[in-house]
Parts: structure tokens; sequence; C-alpha cells
């Protein structure tokens, strides 16, 4: 078969382009510092990059969300401290006024005004919010969820609830959710149990309302001694479980954080070992094409040099 001009010629501007469109996509790669830039390089890997990426968005909003949650929750156990705090100091002014040997009318006045005051400061600790939402008023959170009960006088005598007895519900990873301790209601049990009926006060609102009015009658019937310290007892131990509760959220989403970081991480390097380029590598990967580049412009001289009088000697 007969090799003609035209033929060498052609093959010659083909492999040339060859080497020219591998410099050219090498190049963009260093000055790009990525293995594809736009779709038609590598339309599989481009694929895969996209999906990383929306993995990654996904990563980081479940990061927020896991630490949002967690401060939420380490607002609330605060809360609940200075609640534990003031329920203690009534509990100490239940027992001083018990104290048949020592309880006047002077001392049970005193004890009714400074646990008045108790009661607006745990009514002040429960209205605590977090970014502008109440973190006890279930999933109403753009109101404050407790109130203070005031007699004639403008003191206060108890508290009632406002808000709902939902929760909050996080998603903190593809299709795990979590609920955030938002329910107050339980907090107005002595059983921990959720729920305001609206036709009856809750057993906190009686319990507060029952003792100041105890108090304000000089304990004939000794109710301090037996009937308001015990009682005083099992709302404590509520608070304290419902802290409890808490803190078990606290540790799952301390959990939760770990592996979002790990995943996060893993998700990263993935992406750089999918997407971004070995400097080194791909350097000598251009030194070589430029090596065939450089060799095909030589041989390209010698076939375009190519005239009639070869074929006359």
């Amino acid at each position: 078969m007969r090799v003609s001009s035209k033929m060498e010629y052609s093959d010659f501007l083909k492999n040339l382009q060859i080497s020219t469109n591998k410099v050219q996509k090498t190049m963009n790669q260093l000055s790009s510092l990525k293995e594809v830039n736009k779709a038609s390089d590598n339309p599989l890997l481009v694929a895969k990059i996209l999906d990383l990426n929306v993995s990654i968005s996904q990563n980081k909003t479940y990061g927020q969300t896991i630490s949002d949650s967690t401060l939420w929750s380490q607002t609330q156990d605060s809360a609940l401290d200075n609640v534990s705090t003031l329920m203690l100091n009534i509990r100490n002014l239940i027992e001083s006024s018990a104290n048949s040997g020592t309880a006047t009318p002077a001392v049970y006045n005193a004890n009714r005004k400074e646990i008045s005051q108790s009661i607006s400061g745990i009514v002040d600790a429960l209205n605590t919010n977090y970014d502008g939402r109440y973190i006890f008023g279930g999933t109403k959170t753009q109101e404050p969820p407790f109130a203070v009960i005031k007699d004639a006088e403008g003191a206060a005598v108890s508290l009632e609830y406002r808000g709902n007895s939902n929760n909050l519900q996080r998603e903190i990873s593809d299709g795990v959710s979590l609920d955030l301790a938002t329910d107050g209601s339980r907090l107005m049990h002595a059983d921990g149990s959720s729920g305001i009926d609206k036709d009856s006060k809750s057993e906190l609102t009686e319990f507060f309302s029952g003792l100041i009015d105890t108090l304000k009658s000089g304990d004939p019937d000794r109710k301090l001694s037996s009937e308001y310290l015990s009682g005083i007892d099992k709302f404590t131990e509520n608070f304290t479980d419902y802290r409890s509760k808490i803190g078990s959220i606290e540790n799952r989403l301390s959990s939760a954080s770990a592996r979002n970081k790990s995943e996060k991480n893993t998700l990263a390097e993935t992406l750089s070992n999918k997407q971004d380029v070995d400097v080194a590598e791909k350097y000598m990967e251009y030194q070589n094409q430029m090596i065939a580049y450089r060799s095909t412009l030589a041989m390209g001289t010698k076939v375009m040099q190519t005239s009639i009088l070869d074929y006359l000697r």
C-alpha cells in the first residue's frame, strides 16, 4: 500500500492535536489544581464529586443542628440547676416554718414572702430562652411558657404552664432524629407525667397555692411538717429526673457530634482524592507530555519539508 503525502500530513496533524490536547488538559489541571474542570472531562467522576459535595453540605447542616441542640440542652441544664437551688431554699423555709419551737406568725409571714420570691425566681428560670426561643414551652417557643399567679397584693402565690406537651424534634443525621426535652408540662407533675388539663390546675400549681395559704393561716393543722415537706421533695426529685434526661440527651448529642466530625473528615478526604491533583505526579506527567509534544513537532518538520525533489532523487 502506497503512503501518500496527504496521509502523512493527516496522521501528523492528528497526532499533534492529540499531544496538544493532552498538554492543554494537564496545564489546566495544574493551574486549577483540580482533576476535572467541566463535566465533559470525566462525566462519571464529575457525578461522584457532585454527590460528595451534596453529602458534605448535608453533613455541615447536621453538624450545625447538633451544635445548636447541644447548646439548647446545656441552657436547659443551667436553668434547672437554678430551679433546684430555689426548690432547696423553699424546702429549708418549709422546714423552718414547721419547727413548732421557733415558728411564730412573724416567721410564717417572713418565710411566705421569701417563698413568694423563690416562686418568681423559678418562673424566671423556666422562662429562660436560647437564641430567642423558650426552652421549656414544648413547640411553642415564641411565648413565655410559665407565668406567675399573684394574689390581690401582687405577691406570687403559684405558677402555671402555658406551653404545650410536645417535644422539639431534631434530625441529627440521615434518617436519625432526636427529641429535645422541651415539654415543660412534665415539670408540673410530681410523677413527671405529660399534659395539663385545661379544666383543672396542675399539681405544682396547687402545691404552691396550698403552701402559701397554709403559711398565711399559721399552719394550725401542721401540714408543713408532713404534706408539704414530702411534697417539695417529690417535685424536687422530678426536676432532678428531668435534668438527668437532659443529660442523657447531651451525651447522645456528644456522640453524634463525634460521628459527624469523623464523617466530615472522611468525606473531605474522599473528595480531595477524587477532585484534587497530586501536583508532583501531575507535573511529571506534564513533562513527559511535553517531551512527546516536542518530538511530534520535530518529526512534523521532517514530514512537512518533503517536496517533489525528494521523489526525483
